[in-house]
């Protein structure tokens, strides 16, 4: 076997006992999530936004952020809800470059997989215990979630995984919404067969153990745009696209009928300051028919401190050091307006 295998990692559960939640924190989950689940549900008209940084790189600008986001989130509350994205393990299309805190806690040192499970679960929980902001996460590594699994109120699966049979069946035994992208490619009926198998019953291995899932209601469609087999970024947020995957959910008798739209990525063609007009036009697409409204539960944005983007070796405090993300001025502002209109 061509593997170095370093030193055995402590499971989940002893994570969590170090590094506990307090009872204050469960509560605030608790209501969270419940409040989150009825925006799929369809018996909350609220509108998320899950927002924040492409990739969490350090805890300090992440913090920075999520206490300016906690201020406008108490602004918006009757209309919107704020999910903080943390998102602390990073899909690299070829395998190279800064894979995440999980990986690197310090994204100027060498990979320290202990150090990072701790310096993850530690950002999780400053957000809910300063903040009180359960937040998102890409399950990235299935076998990874538990680690955190107690702090996440949203999960999302990425397009590079979401035909993963594993990802598939983690994610019908997680308790709160897990959003499936569509793959790289754009095949929505790969997107929509992800969606069946979350939401469907399984049994299956999972971290050493056979276990049988009840299914995830809450499992739902994330658009977040394609490459074509030119190289060439195509979107699709669009009003016809929208109807497109009405038309789909129709079809397949799933429950809780969902989209939210990621605005970045192949939608905008990674040019991050498109994303102020893509959400701007999903939000009047849902004010120009009713079945749109209905399906378009919310938005994915990425955001931080700064402006842009930097290389991985930076030092400009609260700028993303992978894909380039919406500054914090731009990122209030939008969200002010996306209240106003919605």
């Amino acid at each position: 076997m061509q593997m170095t295998f370093h030193r055995k990692l402590p499971i989940p559960q002893e994570v969590k006992k170090e590094f506990p939640v307090t009872e204050r924190m469960e509560q605030i989950k608790k209501q969270r999530d419940e409040s989150i689940c009825a925006v799929f549900d369809g018996t909350s008209d609220k509108f998320i936004l899950v927002i924040g940084p492409c990739s969490a790189d350090h805890s300090e600008p992440v913090l920075e952020y999520i206490s300016r986001l906690r201020r406008v989130a108490d602004q918006v509350e009757d209309k919107i809800i704020i999910i903080p994205r943390i998102y602390t393990n990073k899909p690299r299309t070829t395998g190279q470059g800064y894979k995440g805190m999980l990986h690197q806690p310090d994204p100027e040192s060498k990979p320290d997989m202990y150090k990072g499970i701790v310096a993850i679960r530690e950002l999780h929980l400053a957000a809910l215990r300063d903040y009180d902001f359960s937040c998102a996460d890409e399950m990235l590594y299935p076998e990874n979630h538990r680690y955190l699994s107690d702090l996440l109120s949203y999960v999302a699966v990425g397009a590079r995984s979401v035909e993963n049979q594993q990802h598939r069946l983690a994610a019908s035994g997680l308790g709160i919404p897990v959003g499936m992208k569509n793959p790289t490619g754009g095949d929505l009926g790969v997107m929509m067969n992800s969606i069946v198998a979350a939401q469907s019953s399984h049994t299956f291995l999972y971290r050493g153990w056979e276990v049988t899932s009840e299914g995830n209601a809450w499992a739902h469609a994330i658009l977040r745009g394609y490459v074509d087999y030119t190289g060439r970024n195509v979107s699709n947020y669009h009003y016809e696209d929208l109807l497109r995957v009405e038309e789909l959910y129709e079809k397949s008798n799933l429950t809780n009928p969902s989209v939210i739209v990621d605005t970045n990525h192949s939608n905008s063609g990674k040019h991050y300051l498109e994303q102020i007009r893509i959400a701007k036009d999903i939000v009047y697409s849902r004010s120009q028919n009713a079945d749109i409204r209905r399906l378009v539960k919310g938005l994915m944005i990425e955001s931080y401190l700064e402006d842009g983007a930097q290389s991985a070796g930076g030092h400009v405090f609260g700028k993303s050091i992978t894909d380039p993300c919406l500054g914090w001025e731009k990122t209030e502002r939008l969200i002010y307006e996306i209240a106003e209109k919605l």
